[in-house]
């Protein structure tokens, strides 16, 4: 009996123990989060850091095995040609797009009520203009329902990027978020650009390396999630959510935040589906306990029209090099 009993109080002394240290990591999670939070940078790029033509980077042509092997939709590999191209330095930015809707009036995608003709099956709330933001929840029961991070908040876009409540005062040098595929094209058309392919997204991660082996470890010199995804964020990395762009090592190209930060869109659309495209490179949101794509290969399908606060995009512009004749 006294035998049974001490087994019961040593299973409850390490089940206290158990709860007690995950109490003491989403402490400190959140604390240090908070922190973080309020001692980021608003701009790390310096401004003579905007090299090349309008701050793009050439990406040489090339082939290589474009794939990889962590997840199914990532599998069978493809053996692809890439011509040569000028690509954004860094994502664009809330200056690059406020100078574009500036220029032109463009209204978002987010910022207009949901087309009913499309999506007769969504309740009234997730018919107003708005945007899908995350939000960090205190617990979770499973990980299968994504709405327990995710919410659809109507007034969310890409001045409101976390809803009515927030703005972008004092983050010009951010990424750009909740934009939806059409908002991407027309700043790129207005630019004189186009959206990258897959593959010449793919080509640009990999620094043009057609030997690189695939990276599986979350990467250092990238802005992804630290700690127990959504729950416990630790911030070892500086930065509680989006980063300004260039805070981070460029590739050996001299990209930056290709991988981690925003997941970016392609003009690919995703196989089979006609409401969705390719999206690449994960974001701050990738750990290693739930979402491994912050690696080239890495993809994901997204619905044209539905704008969220963990992406965005950078442009391309087949050129010469910069050796070439015009």
């Amino acid at each position: 009996m006294m035998s049974g009993k001490r087994t019961l109080l040593i299973a409850s002394g390490a089940a206290l123990a158990l709860l007690l240290a995950a109490a003491a990591l989403w402490h400190f999670g959140g604390s240090n989060a908070a922190r973080m939070a309020g001692a980021a940078p608003s701009r790390c790029l310096p401004a003579e850091a905007d090299a090349g033509p309008g701050g793009m980077v050439w990406v040489p042509p090339g082939r290589f095995a474009m794939g990889d092997t962590v997840y199914p939709e990532e599998r069978s590999f493809r053996d692809v040609s890439v011509e040569g191209f000028w690509m954004d330095r860094t994502e664009v930015t809330n200056r690059d797009f406020a100078a574009f809707v500036a220029a032109t009036g463009h209204v978002t995608v987010a910022e207009r009520p949901v087309d009913p003709a499309l999506h007769p099956h969504l309740p009234p709330d997730m018919r107003k203009p708005g945007a899908v933001v995350f939000i960090m929840p205190n617990d979770v029961d499973g990980m299968g329902d994504i709405s327990q991070w995710w919410q659809y908040v109507p007034g969310a876009n890409w001045r409101h990027p976390g809803g009515p409540g927030t703005s972008i005062e004092n983050r010009d040098d951010f990424p750009v978020t909740a934009i939806a595929l059409e908002d991407a094209r027309a700043y790129a058309s207005w630019k004189g650009h186009r959206l990258p392919s897959e593959a010449e997204w793919e080509w640009a991660a990999r620094a043009a390396d057609p030997d690189a082996p695939p990276a599986h470890e979350r990467p250092t010199e990238a802005n992804t999630w630290q700690g127990l995804f959504p729950v416990v964020n630790t911030a070892e990395d500086g930065f509680v959510g989006i980063a300004p762009v260039g805070c981070f090592e460029p590739n050996a190209l001299g990209l930056y935040d290709m991988i981690g930060n925003l997941w970016e869109w392609t003009d690919d659309a995703w196989e089979g589906r006609a409401d969705a495209h390719v999206i690449k490179g994960g974001s701050w949101l990738c750990a290693p306990n739930y979402c491994m794509r912050y690696r080239p290969g890495a993809r994901q399908p997204q619905e044209l029209d539905l704008a969220t606060s963990h992406l965005g995009f950078r442009t391309i512009r087949p050129a010469p090099g910069p050796g070439d004749a015009p």
